[in-house]
């Protein structure tokens, strides 16, 4: 029944999905509770009802369904759905759906622990969040675990490691992981020093928003160094 729901609410039929899924959450279906949840969140076959999405998130998150607790996160770590702004609770939801696997989650819970969020700051406990998450092909944790590695943040300084991690990222299309491995090649860290390349990642940040990028991009047309 929970994969009708699911099937229902993947063809936007939010009427049938709505009406199974509070039948199962009211059976005790976690997975059914989360989806609940979030249309209660959402407006999705039923009015916006936030104190009902925050009832079956929490429901779901006692039963540790990892998307209830992330999106419990969510609510905490930005004071939405009738909740306080509370970042040490936004950081122990986090923290939990990460270790229940979700990567966004991972990523998250890294960032907090990097900047002292609703916790004692600590970059080596960051670092192994931004590598779990990296595993699962998060392209932001890539780049922040480079990073990491480049600044030996956490983890001890490794300019091959920054590198690998920062091309990771490139290539899967974040600008600042690409200014980032403009940056190795123009240095000559972790490779071998390139300006050829490393102005083609930087026109490739620059083309993708990235605003230093596009600021020395202008520099250098600017100064006639370069046509395009």
């Amino acid at each position: 029944m929970i994969q009708e729901a699911h099937n229902a609410y993947n063809k936007q039929d939010f009427a049938t999905a709505f009406a199974l899924y509070s039948d199962l959450a009211e059976a005790g279906n976690a997975d059914a509770q989360a989806s609940l949840g979030y249309m209660y969140q959402q407006g999705q076959g039923t009015a916006v009802d936030d104190a009902a999405a925050l009832k079956w998130y929490e429901k779901a998150a006692e039963q540790k369904q990892p998307y209830a607790l992330f999106n419990l996160a969510i609510l905490y770590a930005n004071g939405l759905g009738g909740v306080a702004h509370d970042q040490f609770k936004a950081h122990e939801y986090y923290l939990d759906a990460a270790v229940h696997e979700v990567p966004q989650a991972m990523y998250e819970t890294a960032m907090m622990l990097e900047r002292g969020l609703g916790c004692v700051q600590n970059y080596s406990e960051a670092a192994f969040w931004y590598e779990e998450a990296a595993k699962r092909g998060h392209r932001e944790a890539f780049n922040n675990l480079g990073v990491f590695y480049k600044e030996g943040h956490g983890v001890h300084q490794d300019f091959d490691r920054a590198y690998v991690c920062f091309s990771r990222a490139a290539e899967a299309g974040l600008a600042q992981a690409q200014f980032n491995l403009g940056l190795l090649y123009d240095q000559g860290l972790g490779v071998e020093e390139d300006h050829d390349k490393a102005l083609e990642w930087c026109r490739k940040a620059a083309y993708n928003g990235h605003e230093k990028a596009k600021e020395i991009i202008k520099g250098l047309q600017d100064e006639g160094k370069i046509v395009f």
